[in-house]
This record gives C-alpha cells, structure tokens and sequence, in this order.
C-alpha cells in the first residue's frame, strides 16, 4: 500500500499525566471509539498558552481509530480530557499492513 488512502486515522491527544492518558485510553477502547492507544510517556511539550510560555511534561496518545469514528472519538476526548482545549490532531494513514487497517476498522466500529 504506497500512497493509497485508507479509512484509518491515527489520533495525537496530549495529557497531563499517564494516569489521565490511560484513563482516556481504556474509555475508548472500551467504547469502540478507538481499536488501540499507544502512551508515550513522557514527553515534553513547549507552548504557548494565555500570553504565556510553558515547558511541561506529558503524556502523548498515538490512537488509531477508523475514519467513520474520528469525530465521535474528538467529542469524546473533549468531554473527558481535564484540559480547558484538549490537543485532538487527526492523521490520515496513507499506507500500512493491509491486515492492521481492516482490524482497526473492524475494533472502531459502533
């Protein structure tokens, strides 16, 4: 598969801490929005946030979904995330085993 679109999406969310990220993790898996979430911990995230400068830890989701379930899994992490403006960034996937793809649809359908 080079170059071919395809009906995944991998999702980046940002949290504060693991804690938090597996809480949204398992939410979303358990309720079919996401076939797999992937922590990443940690990470550093430097921003601007209200006219001022951050430098904090976090943790980073890599959430493979279908394309059908993006905007259900962004409202979702909206309500759950504690952030005031949760970072929710969808990927298209261009590309990848044939036989991932079909399971990620197949575990993010409703």
């Amino acid at each position: 598969m080079s170059g071919e679109d395809t009906q995944v999406n991998v999702i980046l969310v940002t949290a504060p801490d693991a804690e938090v990220g597996a809480r949204l993790a398992r939410e979303l898996v358990r309720e079919r929005l996401a076939a797999c979430v992937n922590l990443v911990d940690p990470i550093r995230s430097i921003y601007r946030w209200e006219g001022e400068i951050h430098d904090d830890r976090e943790v980073l989701l890599v959430i493979k979904t279908s394309r059908a379930r993006r905007e259900a899994l962004t409202a979702r992490v909206c309500e759950l995330h504690p952030y005031d403006l949760p970072e929710v960034l969808a990927l298209p996937a261009v590309g990848g085993s044939r036989a991932y793809l079909d399971w990620v649809c197949a575990e993010s359908t409703g």
